[in-house]
């Protein structure tokens, strides 16, 4: 017997209380072990349009949503409330769509206007109606989409004024597909299937329904949302993961788009497709890292051997890994220490007509970065993104800086992290057998010069050895640079991904005013935000600058206990501020609203029960259903002290641009709600915010 389950029932159960979910999994588990137990009570659904559809009793009021196809198949659809849980039934068919071959299950057409929907956009009664969007598609295309036969009259009619309303009740695939012809977008159909082909094994169907072949994988699918459990592959991306690279390639797109996802399975199939191979999954920081070994052993969990050859290290990790195990004892200089040489080297020599900050900023940006080793080799270089002219005498000046914190450094046997990389790219091409080879790098924006020299060396030029999943709009950690000067080049090998899955059209909408339209790096790839499309709507955010920070944290904790009176899990809430000095604020507002809180630091990820506290570079890889991002007053965002640091012209422009990354990435955390605050005066970004 094929044991399935749909994601509709997992979103179900996760909008009951706990002690509800526990009697929903005793009746699951024993529904999986003997389906046909005696003491399961099955209770035939009369008004149902699909015969197949039963009621399971857990308790007094809770009812299990069951689709029996005899013995062969049994699918765990939805749980709820007595009544809740036959309108559902009674409202639903599971069926084979007849274009795609696709199992999907259809709202009854017939009933629609029964259904009650939260309009988020009210539209005037008296506002003429617009055109309708799909008016001159024939129904053929409509159902190359994915579009269920009875929704098409539907469909023909919808306007930009109710084309989210009309997809939130279509499957998934189809929704995707009107939302990407209503931005101008030209979605591909779907081909013919094949005959006897099983309609679960579709790639769309796999999307909303799995298998679950044992107790312990039905307790992992009963214990997280469907998005936890189970890893998603869009049909749409699967050409990008299973693509022939000549070279190193990248894909892009805003945040919720699934890059990280494209990046996991691009590494699992190039582990498959290669069974010799060492497969390297790869991010900037250790907490980013493991969630990455969270997914990919729910992505490979039946299959350890692949495992055995996939590794998944923060860069950081695996160079200094690499590094012992190739040349030995590693001794790292310590920040404090090159600045402190910096300074010391600068006196000596005359450096009073720069600052220090100039100092070491030329020092990391530049020097250290490119690993700059003589004289020559500084006079010559572009010093790209560095504005402020430097005559050669002035260099002259500078390098004498350098070079003898280059060679203290040295003389102590220490090395930069710079170095560190850079040692391992000079070294690893001469090693008779690689340790990978491939390399897949999630969050490359926020990869180092010198991280890309290595990470170049351990692809060796080998067709598909690099791949990297980035977005330039939430780049936070890094000076852009060249990667084509490091003979990494991605051009016509670059993808965009365009559908958003995890933030709301609103939330999106919004967060998008604070980056350009158009995003280019340094080489002229160019990643464009339009067109870019999220799958289901919500609220607008809010927008609110208090006269105080007490008013301020008043009015978070009350907004989020409201989020927890509609049936928020206070895990699936977060608030971000853009310094640790601030965070009195947020924590003052989870007080307000009798929740406690968890603070992030690198190592920490969200716990159950508690509220997320964190500064907004610790926000990135997360997300949550509700986010707060707090204290985005005047001076803190953009952050006044980077502001008068600022050495070079490019640094100011540089400050600015990361500011507005990091408030993005903040926003970006939301699924469902969001809520940005600040005290009087705001933050200038604040404007950008509200159009």
């Amino acid at each position: 017997m094929n044991f399935r389950i749909a994601d509709t029932f997992t979103d179900s159960l996760g909008r009951l209380t706990g002690d509800e979910q526990k009697a929903v999994k005793t009746t699951a588990f024993d529904l999986q072990m003997n389906p046909a137990s005696p003491g399961l009570q099955f209770h035939k659904l009369d008004k149902a349009r699909d015969k197949n559809f039963w009621s399971l009793r857990v308790s007094r009021d809770i009812r299990l949503i069951v689709h029996r196809d005899g013995a062969a198949n049994l699918l765990l659809a939805y749980v709820g409330h007595h009544d809740d849980a036959y309108q559902w039934a009674e409202r639903r068919r599971l069926e084979t769509h007849p274009r795609t071959g696709a199992a999907q299950l259809v709202e009854v057409r017939e009933r629609v206007e029964e259904i009650a929907v939260q309009r988020y956009v009210e539209v005037a009664a008296d506002r003429p109606r617009k055109p309708p969007l799909f008016a001159r598609h024939s129904d053929d295309e409509l159902l190359g989409w994915g579009v269920p036969a009875e929704w098409l009259e539907q469909v023909r009619a919808a306007t930009e004024d109710d084309l989210l309303e009309i997809a939130s009740h279509l499957p998934a695939e189809a929704s995707e597909a009107l939302l990407e012809v209503a931005v101008g977008g030209t979605p591909r159909p779907a081909p013919a299937p094949e005959m006897g082909a099983d309609p679960f094994a579709h790639p769309d169907a796999q999307r909303r329904f799995r298998v679950v072949d044992s107790v312990e994988e039905l307790e992992r699918a009963l214990d997280y949302p469907w998005e936890k459990w189970t890893v998603f592959l869009h049909p749409a991306q699967r050409e990008t993961v299973e693509k022939d690279f000549g070279g190193p390639a990248r894909v892009s797109g805003s945040a919720g788009t699934g890059k990280t996802i494209v990046a996991l399975h691009r590494a699992v199939f190039l582990a498959r497709q290669h069974p010799d191979a060492r497969v390297l999954l790869t991010t900037f920081s250790e907490t980013l890292a493991s969630a990455l070994r969270t997914k990919l052993r729910r992505l490979i969990g039946n299959e350890p051997r692949l495992g055995e050859r996939l590794e998944v290290h923060a860069i950081g990790a695996i160079a200094r890994r690499l590094y012992e195990r190739n040349l030995g004892k590693l001794r790292l200089a310590s920040a404090d220490d090159v600045r402190s040489r910096l300074a010391k080297a600068s006196a000596e020599v005359g450096g009073h007509r720069f600052t220090a900050r100039f100092f070491e900023t030329e020092w990391a940006e530049v020097v250290d970065a490119w690993q700059l080793a003589s004289w020559p080799e500084y006079r010559d270089v572009a010093r790209l993104g560095r504005k402020t002219r430097l005559p050669e005498k002035q260099r002259e000046t500078l390098w004498a800086v350098f070079d003898g914190v280059r060679k203290g450094l040295e003389a102590q046997g220490l090395i930069t992290e710079a170095g560190l990389y850079s040692a391992l790219a000079a070294h690893l091409p001469s090693v008779a057998t690689p340790p990978f080879q491939f390399a897949v790098v999630d969050e490359a924006q926020d990869v180092s010069v010198a991280q890309l020299r290595f990470l170049a060396s351990l692809a060796g030029g080998r067709p598909n050895g690099l791949f990297f999943a980035g977005d330039l709009g939430q780049r936070i950690f890094q000076q852009p640079f060249s990667w084509k000067a490091l003979g990494v080049d991605v051009r016509g090998r670059s993808r965009t991904l365009r559908i958003n899955y995890r933030t709301s059209h609103q939330i999106r909408a919004r967060a998008d005013r604070l980056l350009a339209p158009e995003v280019r790096d340094v080489d002229g790839n160019t990643e464009e935000r339009r067109g870019t499309i999220s799958v289901f709507d919500g609220p607008e955010p809010t927008i609110h600058v208090a006269q105080s920070a007490e008013a301020e944290s008043t009015m978070a904790g009350a907004w989020i206990g409201e989020r927890v009176a509609a049936g928020f899990k206070p895990h699936e809430i977060a608030v971000f501020v853009r310094t640790g000095e601030r965070l009195d604020r947020a924590r003052a507002a989870v007080q307000a609203a009798g929740l406690t809180a968890h603070e992030l630091d690198e190592h920490v990820e969200p716990a159950h029960g508690s509220v997320s506290l964190g500064t907004m570079h610790l926000a990135k890889g997360l997300e949550f259903r509700a986010v707060v991002v707090m204290a985005c007053d005047d001076e803190v965002v953009p952050l006044q002290s980077r502001i008068e640091q600022v050495a070079d012209d490019s640094d100011l422009e540089e400050v600015y641009a990361t500011e507005r990354h990091l408030l993005y990435v903040a926003a970006t955390r939301a699924r469902d709600h969001l809520l940005i605050t600040s005290t009087a005066p705001a933050s200038e970004f604040l404007d950008d915010l509200k159009g």
